[in-house]
Formats: C-alpha cells, structure tokens, sequence
C-alpha cells in the first residue's frame, strides 16, 4: 500500500515540530483525555460494530501556536465481518488550527486509521489528509485519502466533504446538525450521503449524547444482512479530563 508517509514518520514529524514550538510555550500546552461508550459507533453513517456497542477513548496535545497532536481509539466489528482479523480502530492525527482572518478558522492537517492485526488485501489501514474551515457555528470540512480507502482496491484519491454546525439551545444543550458526502473512487455504488442530528450536553466533563443517524445507501452489509446505513439512533456517553 502507498502512502505518502508512513504513521511512524508522521507523528515523528509532528512531534519535532511540536517540539522546535519552544520551551517558552509549555506553560500553554494542554494535554486532554476523554474515555467513552456509544451504543453503535458510527463513522461517515455506517456502522462500524454491526449496530452494537463500542467503547472508545483518546488523548490530545495542544500547544499555543496552534500545532496539535492526537490519538483515539475504539473497538470494531466490520473487519472481522469482511473476512479480516482485528477488533480495534486506532486513529493517529496530528495539524494546525488557528484563525487566519476575522471570525474565520482554518484547520489542516493528517489522519491515520490502523487496524492492527488485520488481514485484508488490500489493507484496511488508511490515511487521510484534511482541511476545514469554521465559521460562528459552521463548519465545512474536505478529507482526501493518499491511500486506498478502507480496504476498497484502487481507491487512492477518495474524499468526504461535510457541513455541520453547532447550535446553544439553551441550558447549555448543544444541537448539532450535519450532512456528509463520501465519494468511493472507482466504485460508485459505494459512494453515498450521510445525515445525522446530535444533542448534547457537558456537565463539568461528563458528557451524554443522542445522535439520529441515516444514509442514503444499503451498499454496506453486515451478517445477516444487516443494513448498516440504516436509520438509527445513538446514545453516547463521554468524560473529558
């Protein structure tokens, strides 16, 4: 599989430049972590454990300048449903996120999702760059995959484009809406529209979520023939510390 770098090499990079920031900056850098469960991970709309539950967690490193660092990780079920051997999703990521003109926020950087130990050909493994720009409560964002895109042969050059928002609805409930479009190169009928609806809210740090998701496809199928695009609703639950 092709990348135009390697995991390994990325955050290495990530980390001198991280690093090179200066110690004058270390009363400034916030380190985060947040554990979770979900009752169905879903990612772009499809469900990634079979319509069951996963749990999940990550850290952050972010400094000052604007540089960040991450780590997030969550149990899986869709690799050993295709033929392949791995039970769990870890996602490298590392970029930039500042203001670059009054009220206006851009976000670049690079995503990659291991699954180690799996066994499909082609790999499942994928890598992705991203750029996303914040505007109030909107935000559009643009993924391109420099690899092929989890597991899809000759799939190098994919991209997910997305619109969401964030709406205060009072009471501190956060009502987020968004719609995503997932082109799969050279495989159309695995290309498709996501929509989802999620209310929230932060209770000094602990965090419950109810998500309404659906697609507009039934390309993605599980055991039994589970329809893994379709309609549902998510219960979530997250602390941050």
């Amino acid at each position: 599989m092709t990348r135009t770098m390697s995991p390994g090499l990325m955050a290495t990079t990530l980390w001198v430049a991280l690093l090179g920031s200066g110690a004058a900056q270390a009363a400034d850098t916030s380190l985060t972590f947040n554990v979770g469960a979900v009752s169905d991970y879903r990612y772009r709309g499809i469900s990634q454990t079979r319509l069951q539950p996963a749990l999940q967690g990550g850290i952050d490193l972010g400094l000052a300048n604007g540089l960040y660092l991450g780590t997030w990780a969550s149990t899986i079920k869709w690799i050993d449903d295709a033929g392949g051997n791995a039970d769990i999703e870890i996602d490298l990521y590392g970029g930039w996120k500042g203001e670059i003109a009054k009220g206006f926020t851009l976000d670049v950087g690079a995503l990659t999702y291991q699954y180690p130990g799996n066994d499909l050909d082609p790999s499942a493994n994928t890598t992705e760059i991203y750029g996303a720009l914040s505007y109030a409560m909107f935000t559009l964002k643009y993924s391109h995959s420099v690899t092929n895109l989890f597991g899809f042969a000759d799939s190098k050059g994919s991209g997910y484009v997305d619109l969401s928002a964030s709406f205060d609805v009072g009471g501190g409930w956060m009502l987020a809406p968004h719609i995503g479009h997932q082109t799969v190169r050279h495989l159309s009928a695995a290309s498709y529209t996501d929509y989802s609806l999620a209310i929230s809210k932060d209770f000094n740090g602990l965090v419950p979520s109810l998500a309404v998701v659906d697609t507009d496809t039934d390309a993605y199928v599980g055991p039994n023939g589970k329809d893994l695009g379709k309609a549902g609703a998510v219960l979530g639950v997250k602390y941050n510390f």
